[in-house]
Formats: structure tokens, sequence, C-alpha cells
């Protein structure tokens, strides 16, 4: 049973749930269904999708993370940050106007991307989520926003337009406005809605004002009959929930879609795993980041099975729950019960929801996605992660949202590789009144002690920074007065001499011992002495010149040297 209830966390739910939670999961479920309603449709036809099967991914998310999901509060569903980019993927694959290929393909998408979540949590492989850098996240949901934002503003308008990019969105929309294709009552209806969510929001942010937004429209729809007037609407969904089965799609098409689902699969397993240690710790709980991803696998399945598409955990929706006071993943699956019977006994009872008003709700959730504030932190605090996010940014808008997430994983992984292809470098002084030994630059008035070389490198040593390691020592070896008999390397930063590494010290070694001038280390950490054992280095170093701290090294060398350790002024 222990094993089970590990990777079935909802076994432990059904065998720990106390009386006294069902009435806080009761009213969360409630109003949490207000919500997800919605926020699904909406979210289903950013994808390019019909309405009603965000209500069918809604439900498959939340019964499914019920039973495998980990955390007692995660409210999983289609969200907005992905919807996008599952547009981006299935739409190339469409033929023509057909909605039952689109839901297929999003289906097969799904279920893709829950087996390779699934496989992340059963190998441990969360941190490929790493990936995605914390500036280049940034920036890749800015984009995301820019693009959402810009996608709905026609629907908002009440008209629709065929660009298939951001500018050319914006050019279609644009010229949609000059022609007079806006239709007033459905802007009307949209914009008031924006301002109820955002305003309403601000001043009393425990209402569901998304639901406060989507039954004033209805009625207002309802009473002067705009549906008539040219207000497109919802209509009747489809009666009933679908049984499962496994959607059906070309094997032409599985190379593409499988190749977005690992996309999908990095940013929601990274986003999930965000909010569930966030909201964990704020519980005091502790939640199995592996499992994490499983239940999010498991869900997406269960929700490509069911006419779904792919999905993720929702801040906004957690946030709810949370602060309506639901316990446990009951909240979820009444939610979802609820969700059905909506759609079995009253299919039509959105029928007069305005796309305008669907539209509102969507550009609400991109101001959330759009973070302006880390975008001006990083402007003033670290110039290049904020470039990182820019470029981020730029990709998903100028070149496509999965294209953009492949440029913003590149962008992480080549701002890493920079940083440690040309590493700060360092030579060490003493300095007046501050212990050990401190970079030069920054103290101009540090005390270089004579013939002796501090010097540090802030990185390991490999293939493509060993030859700026010895271009730098060299440099800041002729930069010495005088000379220098002794050099040593501040290795603390240093963890780890690749192969290439060492064919650089063997060289340096060599062409140093030509000059006169004596090699070594100072803390460099036990295995990567070991390393330099096996390259054969350590021994022709030798064992006196490994030393355990700078100021061993310093001791020593004016131990034999007499040279003094601080100025004759008595200054350090």
């Amino acid at each position: 049973m222990g094993v089970l209830q590990r990777w079935v966390p909802g076994i432990s739910v059904v065998r720990t749930y106390e009386k006294g939670w069902l009435r806080k999961d009761l009213i969360a479920a409630l109003v949490l269904t207000a919500l997800l309603v919605p926020q699904g449709m909406a979210y289903a036809e950013l994808a390019g999708l019909p309405a009603v099967t965000g209500l069918y991914t809604t439900v498959a998310a939340l019964i499914g993370y019920a039973i495998f999901g980990p955390s007692r509060i995660m409210v999983l569903g289609p969200d907005s940050s992905l919807a996008p980019l599952i547009a981006a993927i299935i739409a190339p694959l469409v033929i023509g106007d057909s909605p039952a290929e689109a839901v297929a393909l999003a289906g097969m998408l799904a279920i893709l991307a829950g087996l390779i979540e699934i496989v992340v949590g059963l190998g441990k492989l969360g941190t490929i989520t790493d990936l995605l850098s914390m500036p280049v996240r940034v920036g890749y949901l800015n984009g995301i926003a820019l693009l959402v934002l810009v996608s709905q503003l026609p629907k908002l308008f009440g008209f629709s337009t065929d660009g298939d990019d951001f500018v050319s969105d914006v050019v279609e929309f644009v010229k949609g406005v000059a022609n007079g294709d806006t239709v007033v009552a459905a802007l009307l209806l949209g914009g008031v809605a924006i301002a109820v969510m955002l305003v309403g929001r601000r001043f009393a942010p425990r209402i569901p004002w998304v639901l406060v937004a989507v039954v004033g429209a209805i009625a207002v729809v309802a009473l002067f009959d705009l549906a008539d007037e040219g207000v497109s609407v919802v209509g009747v969904l489809p009666s009933g929930f679908p049984s499962p089965s496994f959607p059906n799609v070309s094997l032409d098409d599985l190379g593409p879609l499988l190749v977005g689902a690992l996309g999908i699969a990095i940013v929601s397993v990274a986003d999930t795993a965000a909010l569930s240690r966030s909201f964990t710790a704020k519980r005091g709980d502790r939640v199995d980041q592996n499992q994490e991803a499983v239940g999010l696998g498991m869900a997406n399945v269960a929700a490509g099975l069911f006419q779904g598409f792919p999905m993720s955990a929702s801040s906004s929706r957690t946030v709810v729950a949370d602060s309506v006071g639901a316990k446990t993943q009951l909240t979820g699956v009444i939610s979802a019960l609820a969700i059905i019977v909506l759609l079995v006994g009253a299919n039509d009872l959105l029928a007069d929801l305005p796309s305008s008003v669907l539209a509102a709700v969507v550009i609400v959730a991109s101001f959330g996605l759009f973070d302006l504030k880390t975008l001006r932190w990083l402007a003033r605090v670290r110039r290049t992660d904020f470039a990182a996010a820019v470029i981020a940014m730029l990709g998903v808008i100028l070149v496509g949202v999965l294209e953009g997430l492949l440029i913003a994983i590149a962008v992480s992984l080549a701002a890493f590789i920079w940083k440690r292809w040309r590493p700060y470098t360092a030579v060490l002084g003493r300095v007046a009144g501050a212990k050990g030994y401190h970079d030069v630059e920054r103290h101009p008035d540090a005390y270089l002690i004579p013939s002796l070389l501090l010097f540090r490198f802030d990185s390991p040593i490999f293939f493509a920074n060993s030859g700026f390691f010895e271009e730098q020592l060299g440099d800041a070896i002729d930069a010495v007065p005088g000379g220098v008999s002794r050099v040593v390397v501040a290795a603390e930063p240093i963890t780890d001499i690749d192969s290439t590494g060492a064919e650089m010290l063997e060289l340096l070694l060599d062409d140093l011992g030509t000059r006169g001038i004596e090699f070594a280390f100072a803390e460099l950490k036990g295995p990567v002495k070991d390393r330099l054992r096996s390259y054969g280095l350590y021994d022709r170093i030798g064992d006196r010149f490994f030393y355990p701290t700078l100021g061993v090294a310093v001791t020593a060398y004016a131990d034999e040297t007499g040279e003094p350790t601080r100025d004759r002024g008595g200054a350090v």
C-alpha cells in the first residue's frame, strides 16, 4: 500500500480525509467552478479549438490530478501561456477548416506531452526545466502576453482577421478598425467586462469577478437580443461528455507533434514545479517534484483521451481555491462533476455568452502574464539577463511561439556558456583593515606581495575557456613590476579541469618553467586534485605547491623568500 500511495496520492487523501473539511471543499468548488468554465472556454478558443473542449480538458485535468497529483491544493486546467503554443503547433497540420481534425491533433499533443512529463517524473529528470532561466522565462511569457493580447483584439471589437503572425495580426486589426468592421455592442460588452474584472479584483479580490462579468454579459445579450444585432455568441454547447478514445492522427503528423509536446512539457513542468513549491511552502507541506511531474503527465494523458488539449497548473485558479479555504483535491473533483452536470443538463446555459467577453477574459489573463516590473529590475541590476529576456520576448513575437521557445532555451544555454567561456578573473592583494585577499581592481590601494602573483579564476577550466585562462594569467604575470617568481591560483571556484584544461596546464607549466616561475594552487578541491593525479599533473606540480588556503600559501612564500606579506609602513 505504501508504494501505491506514493504513486497514487489520491488514495492517501481519501484515507486521511476529515469530515470537517467537506464544507470548505464544497464551497471552494462552487466558487472555483464559476472561474473554470469561462476561462476553460476562452483558452480553448485561444488555442484554435471549439470552446467546449476547454471544459472537457478542465474535467479530465481536475480528476486526473486529484488521483495522481501530490499537492492537496494545486488546480490544473487550460492555460493562457500554453494556448498560443498549442495553436502554433496544430494550425499548420490542419487541412482546411476541420475542427474535428484540430481536436484530434490537440488530443494527441496532450497525450505525447503527458507521456514526456511522466518519463520526466519517473526518471527524476525534473532538472530539464532548468533550461529555462528566470530572465528567459520572463521574456518568453511577456512575448506570449503580447501575442495573446493582439490576437484577441479583433474578437474584442467584434470581428475576425486572417493574420498568421504578430505583425500581420496588428496590421489586420488596424485595417479592420479603419474599415468600420467594429461591432460597437460587442466592444462595449468586452470593454465593460475588462473593467469589471480589473477594478473588481483590485477592490474586492475575493469576489469571482469573472463570473460577474460573464453572467452580466449573458443577461444583457438575452435582454436586448444582441445576437441578432451582430454580436457573436458561443451558442449551445454539445450535450453530454465524451467517452474516452484515442485520437486518430496521421503518422506524418507525429514528428511535429512530438517536437511541440517536448516544448509544452518543459514549460508546463517548470510552471507547475514553481507553483507547487511556493504553495507547499506556504502551507507547510512537502511535495515530491518528480511525482508532481507524473501527476501533471497523467492529467494531460486523460485530457487527450477525452478530446482535450495540453494544460498546466494555474496560479490564478490555485490562488482562488486557497483563498476560499479548499483543503484537498476533492475541491477539483466536485468542480469537475459540476461541469459535467452543466454539459449534460444545461448545455444551453451559456448560449448567449458573447465571444467578445471570452476575449476579455483572455486579455485580462494576458495582463497577468506580462511582467514589466521584473524587466525593469533586470535592466537595472544585470544588463545581460535583461538582454536575454528581450531576445526571448522578440523571438516569440517575431519568429513564432514554438520557435521562440527554442530561442529562449538557446539563449539560456548561450548565456550560461558565455559566463563560463569568459569568466571573471582577478589579481588579489592585501587591503588595509580587511581580512583575506581582495581584487585589486576593486581595491586599487591593495598591497601586492613582491614577486608573488595571487590569481583567481571564477570558473571550472574546460575546453571553451582554457585558452582564456592561459591568456589572462599571462597578462597578469606581464603586468607585475619587477617580475614574478611564483604564481598561486586561488582555486576555490575551480570545480573541474577537463582534458583540454589539463593539456593547457601542461603547456603552461613548460612555459613558466623556462621563465623560472613556480606554479601553485590554493584551496583546490579534493576531486579536482584527483583529476590532476589522473592527468599526471599533480606530481609534476608537486605536493608542496597545493596549499589549503591562500593565507598558508602567502606565509610559506614569505618564509622561503623573506618577502613581506604587508607594506613596510604597516598599512596592511
